[in-house]
């Protein structure tokens, strides 16, 4: 496809049509191009009859879903919260949570299962304020969002799951604890602008951005480098090379395939070809981050390569508000799970697994692997 062009039209399988965008250069320009709203409030006229999805439900209105001025606004309430240096803070119990996970690991697992799902729900859980009889909901409820499926599944789960959020602000509200949650609830009755609204999709927001793309940075960074012995090899001999691995997965595999909500607002010019106005923008991070023009050999994994320059954070004003806390927890987790596991690998063929049915979200449905503590 990028032979042909960086940008081809295309019909989502939902039914959803719009501009791909495949190349690094144009996906880069385009994630912070003003004139692609992600106001979810206007865009929703521009589906086809009921093929909005979750974007149809009120859930949808959060800051990511927003433009400036009220995306500023939203976005300043909780940055301080996920700042490189409030996110280190959390490192020992980062640290705690992974190692409970890998205590209850050995021998044949379903990885996905009991590793990469349940440490960063655990995490965010807790940051937020969620108590652990929630979470299994929470997690049945952003399957459903992520699947595609619309009509009533869609609803009732958006329904749960605002009811739920609602009644944990309300709890928040009466005894405030000491987590982010009741730090936005606070915040909102002293007289900042948060609405009741603001808070239910704001806390959505937080808690399935900040668990669902997290999961499959794990597996997939998992996956690579079991399928990829020698460079597994360089990161267990130099644990040094994390920090670069996780950026070098985040390029390769990246959790986030086409990036959220954006449509035109005027004519965009992308090389020769015109966007009209009030069109879907799909811009592939998966196709920009193996884009030959910006990244050498871009489909060898490399843990040596220098980071950088990779778009699965997103670029611009949208750039992902938890990126410290998914490179902090895939570190710690990466680098606790080759140390307790010196002969980890796959239980199956690699040709035996499956990727998830999603234009969304890059994962692996399950990852069988074989984990011993014992040395072959």
């Amino acid at each position: 496809m990028r032979r042909e062009g960086p940008l081809r039209r295309v019909t989502m399988p939902d039914g959803v049509p719009g501009w791909l965008v495949t190349d690094h250069a144009q996906a880069r320009a385009l994630l912070d191009d003003r004139r692609l709203s992600k106001d979810v409030r206007i865009a929703r006229p521009l589906f086809p009859r009921d093929a909005a999805g979750g974007y149809g439900t009120k859930l949808s209105e959060h800051m990511l879903n927003d433009d400036p001025p009220n995306h500023t606004r939203l976005r300043k309430l909780v940055t301080k919260a996920f700042t490189s240096r409030a996110v280190s803070r959390l490192r020992p119990q980062i640290e705690r949570i992974v190692d409970d996970l890998l205590d209850g690991i050995e021998g044949e697992t379903e990885l996905i299962e009991s590793f990469a799902f349940p440490l960063p729900i655990a995490v965010i859980s807790e940051l937020l304020g969620v108590p652990h009889e929630d979470r299994s909901r929470i997690r049945a409820w952003s399957k459903v969002f992520v699947s595609g499926v619309t009509g009533e599944p869609l609803a009732a789960a958006a329904r749960d799951q605002e009811q739920l959020l609602r009644d944990l602000i309300r709890v928040k509200r009466a005894a405030p604890a000491e987590d982010l949650l009741s730090d936005l609830v606070h915040v909102s009755d002293e007289g900042d602008q948060l609405s009741e609204d603001e808070l239910v999709s704001m806390a959505f927001l937080l808690l399935f951005a900040g668990h669902e793309t997290t999961v499959h940075l794990l597996g997939n960074a998992v996956h690579q480098l079991l399928t990829n012995p020698k460079q597994q090899e360089l990161l267990r001999a130099d644990h040094s090379l994390l920090p670069g691995a996780v950026e070098e997965v985040l390029r390769i595999a990246s959790p986030i395939h086409i990036a959220t909500l954006r449509f035109t607002t005027e004519p965009v010019l992308v090389d020769d070809v015109e966007i009209p106005a009030d069109e879907f923008v799909m811009i592939s991070l998966l196709a920009a981050n193996a884009d030959a023009a910006r990244f050498d050999d871009p489909r060898d994994l490399d843990v040596t390569r220098p980071a950088g320059g990779h778009l699965a954070f997103g670029h611009g004003i949208h750039y992902c508000l938890g990126a410290p806390l998914a490179r902090l927890e895939g570190e710690i987790a990466l680098g606790r799970l080759l140390d307790r596991f010196p002969s980890l690998r796959l239980a199956v063929d690699p040709a035996e697994l499956r990727w998830r049915s999603s234009t969304l979200v890059h994962g692996l449905r399950v990852l069988p692997v074989i984990a011993s503590t014992r040395a072959v």
